[in-house]
């Protein structure tokens, strides 16, 4: 999975995404925690959260594993004139100068689709926080995968974009197979059809702590789906905050 075709589109599919929203909860929480200098955004995609951090005066680099979104980000960083560093890089092998605050918004973290990749990610992230530097990021939740997702097919019919989105979810693993068909248009009036296919996990809350801990986090709160309030059986977004701290 490396976004090779979507990229293209993927802000036009994305477009309804609460974006102003996660930008909101990152201040809400740097505004008691600390406003970084620094920020490293894993996962940044096509920029929609770092290109507007850095016009907000943060120092932000941007890493993606996709090399094609991380292209749809420079050009969407030079329409904004902003300047964020953009890396193509593993985030489980995340290797960067150290920064204030670590982020990973819009369910990220979800692709890491194995225990040991988690735990690898946490640690990586601790070891390139400055003291008192904070990580904050969300995932989807056990029930978003198991009922949001579950073995549903999404479909979507528009002019220049149109999918068949197919669900196969592992409950045992809380994990769900997103089989992705697109028909993109191009210039001639013809359609493209290309496939993707991405895999994403959930894990329980118990566990990320339990990773969170060992990394060397300590003052560790979750919340869910922008409310600021503790999970539910129902919640469907988890987004979790930990902090290094100084000494």
């Amino acid at each position: 999975m490396a976004y090779a075709h979507l990229a293209s589109v993927y802000d036009q599919l994305m477009a309804d995404s609460p974006y102003d929203q996660w930008l909101s909860w990152l201040e809400q929480v740097w505004s008691r925690l600390g406003r970084p200098a620094q920020v490293i955004d894993l996962g940044c995609g096509t920029g929609s959260i770092a290109i507007p951090l850095s016009k907000r005066g943060y120092r932000v680099t941007g890493v993606d594993l996709s090399a094609e979104m991380l292209a749809v980000a420079y050009t969407k960083m030079k329409q904004a004139q902003t300047d964020v560093t953009w890396v193509e890089q593993d985030m489980r092998e995340l290797s960067l100068p150290p920064a204030d605050s670590v982020i990973s918004l819009c369910d990220s973290l979800s692709y890491l689709t194995e225990e040991e990749d988690v735990q690898q990610t946490f640690q990586r992230v601790f070891e390139h926080l400055n003291p008192g530097g904070t990580f904050l990021f969300d995932v989807h939740s056990p029930y978003k995968i198991l009922h949001g997702f579950g073995d549903n097919t999404f479909t979507l019919c528009e002019d220049e974009v149109s999918y068949i989105w197919q669900c196969f979810c592992d409950p045992v693993r809380l994990e769900v197979e997103h089989q992705l068909t697109f028909f993109l248009r191009q210039p001639s009036g013809l359609y493209q059809r290309v496939e993707e296919e991405h895999f994403q996990r959930a894990y329980q809350t118990v566990q990320i702590i339990r990773w969170l801990v060992e990394a060397g986090f300590e003052e560790i709160s979750v919340t869910a789906d922008f409310l600021n309030e503790p999970p539910a059986n129902t919640s469907e977004r988890l987004f979790f905050v930990a902090k290094k701290t100084r000494h």
